[in-house]
């Protein structure tokens, strides 16, 4: 899969630890420059240090996506030095707290609903443009099986991830006749994550698959291409 990307531009969220930093290590192993973006600016090095281990080019670009113009700012500085994006894969997510929805903490919540769903949001309305204006730009956006299946205690997070498939179904839809973005929603199951851990405290993490095995299989579904509003589930 070497040099399956070369000259492409890709841009990971979250990519300072879990899936995001696996998923942009593969895609530069791969060929492609990848803009690294997250809070942690120490991780965010880290990942770039792995990159550059192997040959592969980066780009950090440290963002909140709580803040509110964190993501124009972001566009705006990619927008000037590139003319156009080929991937962008939204990883980054917040879990709140587990528990009852009587008992949801309200800025728990408020941070979820901004970083799984707003900034979602935020990053379609300013990166559509360059994905547009790439040969065949794609998005590709982490879901959970929460927001597909309600789950006891995890209403907080099921529910921002269930409008989140909303909203790239509804993305997907209204960019497919018009341009030649898609979009797929992958579901990486079970995965060796810190909010994995954070939510199965007691759960031996050799037991689940680690992120490498995701981020290899979201570069093997970007070099077979996909049609838009594909879905997917990650088993092993």
């Amino acid at each position: 899969m070497a040099g399956s990307f070369d000259g492409k531009l890709a841009l990971v969220t979250g990519s300072s630890k879990g899936i995001g930093a696996a998923t942009a290590l593969a895609l530069a192993e791969a060929g492609a420059h990848v803009v690294l973006t997250g809070r942690d600016v120490r991780g965010l090095e880290t990942v770039e240090d792995r990159i550059h281990a192997v040959g592969g080019v980066s780009t950090i670009a440290p963002v909140d996506l709580e803040e509110s113009d964190g993501i124009a700012r972001l566009a705006s500085a990619i927008s000037g030095r590139w003319d156009s994006l080929d991937y962008l894969v939204i990883s980054a997510a917040y879990l709140p707290t587990l528990t009852p929805v009587t008992q949801i903490d309200g800025k728990q919540f408020s941070r979820a609903v901004t970083v799984n769903l707003l900034a979602t949001q935020a990053l379609l309305a300013n990166f559509d443009p360059l994905l547009k204006r790439a040969d065949a730009g794609r998005v590709i956006g982490l879901t959970s099986s929460v927001g597909e299946t309600p789950r006891a205690y995890w209403s907080a997070y099921g529910s921002t991830k269930a409008a989140f498939d909303n909203l790239l179904a509804s993305y997907a839809s209204e960019v497919e006749k018009i341009s030649d973005v898609r979009v797929a929603i992958v579901d990486p199951g079970a995965t060796r994550t810190a909010m994995r851990g954070k939510a199965y405290p007691g759960e031996d993490p050799q037991t689940v698959k680690p992120p490498e095995t995701v981020g290899t299989r979201l570069v093997e579904l970007l070099v077979k291409d996909f049609p838009t509003n594909y879905r997917e589930r990650i088993e092993t």
